[in-house]
């Protein structure tokens, strides 16, 4: 690990290290991803000042994120699958947060269950929703986070419907794999890999599998969390998730300035300006495009975060320039966890983290709290 220098690194390894299938899976887009490049494309076109002759000596990372103390703004994101990027890769990304200082988040669709990884942590951590068709799954999803401790709750409310990716359908992905003569030579040339998964916990949805009947059943795993996901769902349910909730709420998936208003509106204490990482609505405007309007219309009344492209200090201090409290990550670990594990995952941060304050040093500022509009460039 001591010649990566940078997250594209990270994915170069990921890359050779991981089943083609995995790797993909985390890699792409939806449809033809001109989201998912503007996501990247438009993060590189902002440019910075260059300040000379400033006292940087005493730079630092530390901020807060919802009120609670954080080495630096970075968040990781709720990344699907992260078991099978790297065997039990929920409990090493969580670990590598917490030992970093900073949150981790843990997706509904995790090969880990909530319990595994309060069972392997010291520390609390997030849990990402998915609200599905069956609601009473979902009230004890919500009191089994209750009672794992975690710290808040992330609603992603923007997968009602599902956008295509062309290359998982390519691929053949499943959950467990589903076997094929080029998969089987594919697994065959990345004995570490196997090994891990084997080593890990589950290798199915750890959070489903205990509700579905005939869970064993992997088709029918998979046909009933392909029918969950609920295209009724409205701003009425937010409410109905209050009610069970009693923490932190953050929604996640916003992109349109209306919908920030009403978001505004629902007692949540913050919100995630996201494109789904141009997993979606490809067609979409990128996360960077649209932070500024938002932060605009309510980053009075509550926490706005970004997430959508980052893969650099450079690209955290520009979307916190633009308004951002603070940023989520997600390809830009997964690439680490894929690559070498946990060592990955606190790769990945500590180059983020040095990138940032390096560039904080060169744009003549000190603080997180100092990095604003004026840091860009006209």
């Amino acid at each position: 690990m001591k010649h990566v220098t940078c997250i594209e690194d990270l994915r170069l390894l990921h890359k050779r290290h991981v089943p083609k299938a995995f790797f993909d899976y985390a890699d792409r887009g939806s449809y033809t991803e001109d989201t998912l490049r503007a996501n990247f494309e438009d993060l590189q076109q902002i440019k910075f000042r260059q300040r000379i002759l400033v006292d940087v000596s005493k730079r630092n990372l530390s901020t807060t994120i919802l009120g609670e103390p954080a080495s630096m703004p970075l968040i990781l994101a709720p990344v699907g699958l992260l078991g099978m990027q790297h065997g039990d890769g929920e409990i090493h990304a969580c670990r590598a947060a917490q030992a970093a200082g900073i949150p981790f988040t843990q997706s509904t669709m995790s090969i880990c269950s909530i319990e595994d990884i309060a069972a392997a942590v010291q520390k609390p951590f997030w849990f990402q929703l998915y609200v599905m068709k069956d609601r009473g799954f979902i009230k004890e999803l919500i009191e089994r986070a209750i009672a794992a401790k975690c710290s808040a709750l992330v609603l992603t409310v923007d997968l009602q419907v599902i956008g295509q990716r062309h290359q998982d359908i390519k691929n053949g992905m499943t959950v467990p794999p589903q076997w094929s003569l080029s998969k089987l030579l594919d697994f065959a040339s990345k004995p570490a890999w196997v090994a891990g998964v084997l080593r890990g916990k589950r290798r199915t949805f750890g959070n489903i599998a205990g509700h579905v009947k005939n869970a064993d059943d992997l088709n029918r795993l998979a046909e009933w969390t392909a029918s969950q996901f609920d295209t009724s769902l409205s701003w009425k349910d937010i409410d109905w998730i209050r009610s069970i909730w009693p923490g932190k709420l953050i929604l996640k998936g916003i992109l349109d300035v209306e919908d920030a208003e009403l978001a505004a509106k629902t007692g949540a204490q913050a919100l995630v300006v996201s494109n789904h990482g141009g997993r979606q609505l490809d067609g979409a405007p990128s996360s960077i495009e649209v932070l500024p309007e938002i932060v605009d219309a309510v980053g009075s009344k509550m926490e706005v975060m970004f997430d959508g492209g980052i893969r650099s200090g450079m690209d955290v201090m520009r979307a916190l320039a633009l308004g951002a409290k603070s940023c989520m990550i997600g390809r830009a670990y997964a690439y680490g966890l894929g690559a070498a594990g946990e060592a990955g995952v606190a790769k990945a941060i500590d180059i983020l983290a040095k990138e940032l304050t390096t560039t904080m040093g060169l744009c003549g500022v000190n603080t997180i709290a100092e990095i604003d509009e004026n840091v860009l460039a006209n």
